[in-house]
Order: C-alpha cells, then structure tokens, then sequence
C-alpha cells in the first residue's frame, strides 16, 4: 500500500478538491488549502459573498446572466475565489500565512496572485491550468508570480492515487480491517 499511499503535496491536493465539493459557483468549482509545516491553517472555496445569492441555488451564474464581457468577469462576478477566501479566513483569525504553500484546483488569477503575494505565501501548488480567452492577461498574472519569490507548480493526480483516497470516503472508513 505504500505506492498508492499520497505523499504530502498530493495529500494537500486532495484535501483542496475536498473543499472544492462546498463551492457554490456553476462554472468551475475551486478549492483551495493553505498549508506551512504539513498542517493545514486556512481553506476556501469560491462561492457567493456573504448575504448574497448563491448562483448554485438560482441555477444561473449571476455573471453570465447579465451578459457582461470576458473583461468584466472579475469585477462583475458575486463570488470571490477560492484562495481569496482561504487568504481572508486567515485575516479574520489572525492567522500568518507566511512561508506557507497554497493547494489550489485551479491556477491562480492575477487577483489572487496579488493576494497570494501580499500574505507572504512561498509557494504555489495547482492542478488545473487556467487560460482565459485574453492571452495577455494571462501572461500577466503568470509574470506577477513568476518575478516574485513565490514557486510555482502544477500537480496532477495519480488517478490509482485517487481512487485509493475515495476509498476513505465511504461510510465505513474506519472498520477494523485485520
């Protein structure tokens, strides 16, 4: 069992898509996990702000409802995103995010990138890469992270891995087993 067993960027990654199954938002699920000294000290997902509609309950994303353009997507998006979230949970319990990793689903926007920065976060780890349908931009928030300190990767889960893990999401995940 030791080559299924996940190692502890894996581990994390997992537990970011975990987080990820509270999201409220209809276009892309994400999750996110902040982690210094192999303990987890903040999570997040992306949903609706506080007091707002979820767009999983109307059914519509609130954005695309309204029609508005590629560009307008972060201003003009209810929810904020998973590592924003993850970032801001921190802020409001006093917690430092200093020299810690980030697991995120998803690769991180220039707005999160920004966050990601200003909390002192060391190192990025993704699963799904993010290009939106302006290149440029996505150039841009790449080179913000790329010229900090902050190193960044990508993970993609062993799918043997990942069904070894679901294993533990059954109803009988602790029985005695020998």
């Amino acid at each position: 069992m030791e080559g299924v067993r996940p190692t502890w960027d894996e581990y994390f990654m997992m537990l970011a898509k975990l987080t990820a199954s509270r999201s409220t938002c209809l276009s892309r699920p994400t999750g996110a996990v902040v982690v210094k000294d192999r303990q987890v000290l903040t999570s997040g997902y992306n949903g609706s702000l506080p007091g707002e509609a979820h767009c999983m309950d109307e059914e519509a994303c609130f954005r695309r409802s309204m029609s508005w353009s590629e560009e307008l997507k972060y201003d003009m998006c209810r929810s904020a995103h998973a590592e924003a979230n993850a970032i801001a949970l921190a802020a409001k319990k006093g917690v430092s995010l200093e020299g810690g990793t980030i697991y995120c689903t998803l690769e991180p926007c220039i707005t999160c990138a920004k966050l990601i920065i200003m909390a002192g976060i060391s190192r990025v780890i993704y699963e799904h890469g993010y290009d939106s349908p302006i290149p440029e931009r996505d150039r841009y928030w790449k080179s913000v992270l790329s010229s900090s300190n902050v190193e960044v990767g990508r993970l993609e889960l062993d799918g043997e891995k990942s069904l070894y893990a679901l294993g533990f999401l059954a109803p009988d995940t602790s029985r005695r087993r020998l």
